[in-house]
């Protein structure tokens, strides 16, 4: 064949590269879709804002920015590894783009790994801009990053195979309104803005046990008070990552 002459090779790319594409494209969704910026920024922006100017809670001594810093950056994992994961995933699935896409030379699992992808660099800009507001509010945090990152990668995982159970299991609609619901509950009660010691100490319980209110008290046991690994919190992320990406794996349905 002389040099120049026109030769396709059809065929799959690389599995790194279609992974890397799809995880941009997935960003790049997530990123345009204003109710997800809501979610994930507006609101956990706001919410760090206003309590830490406002005195409407009680947050206990010293700075509230100190107390509401960790829990913002725990709410703002759920926002994007649950709440819109598990919207946007739902949505997929009903008009087919799942189906299409598990078609695709794409496998599955490296679809998955894609969305899991995205849901990490959308978190890294997250914790970025709440990061750069919560110092330009005064808040000094403390503690061993390594314990940080622990916290915060086991709290996307479980936070993440409990979105993908939610949107691989119940109808779009009922995934956008349970999901919605989840996130309002958990923001109230999961030991983000209202400490847990405020409530019943049945109720409190009950509640330390919620991977919200395991991350946000992880985190700030760690950047408030300078503690070593949190043990309990990590290891009550760690049942609800194992229960939550194995529940996801055993029953989500691609149509």
């Amino acid at each position: 064949m002389s040099t120049g002459t026109y030769a396709p090779k059809p065929g799959a790319a690389p599995l790194g590269r279609m992974i890397a594409a799809q995880t941009a494209f997935e960003t790049r969704m997530l990123l345009r879709n204003g109710e997800q910026l809501l979610l994930t920024v507006v609101i956990p922006s706001l919410l760090l804002v206003l309590f830490s100017t406002v005195d409407i809670i009680d947050t206990g001594t010293g700075r509230p920015v100190d107390f509401l810093a960790p829990g913002v950056l725990a709410l703002a994992v759920m926002s994007t590894a649950f709440t819109g994961q598990a919207i946007a995933t739902g949505f997929e699935r009903r008009y087919g783009v799942l189906k299409r896409l598990g078609a695709s030379p794409l496998p599955r699992w490296a679809l998955m790994s894609a969305k899991t992808l995205s849901v990490l660099v959308t978190e890294v800009l997250q914790i970025a801009l709440l990061t750069a507001i919560a110092f330009a509010l005064g808040w000094s945090p403390e503690g061993d990053p390594f314990s940080v990152l622990l916290l915060l990668a086991l709290g996307t995982a479980a936070f993440s195979g409990l979105g993908l159970l939610m949107a691989g299991t119940l109808r779009a609609e009922a995934t956008l309104a349970a999901a919605n619901l989840v996130f309002l509950l958990l923001l109230m009660g999961g030991g983000v803005i209202v400490p847990l010691e405020r409530f019943p100490d049945g109720v409190e319980s009950v509640l330390a046990l919620l991977p919200i209110s395991a991350l946000s008290d992880g985190l700030r046991d760690v950047l408030q008070h300078g503690a070593a690994l949190p043990w309990g919190s990590l290891g009550v992320l760690a049942v609800w990552a194992v229960l939550g990406l194995g529940a996801a794996s055993r029953f989500f349905r691609w149509e």
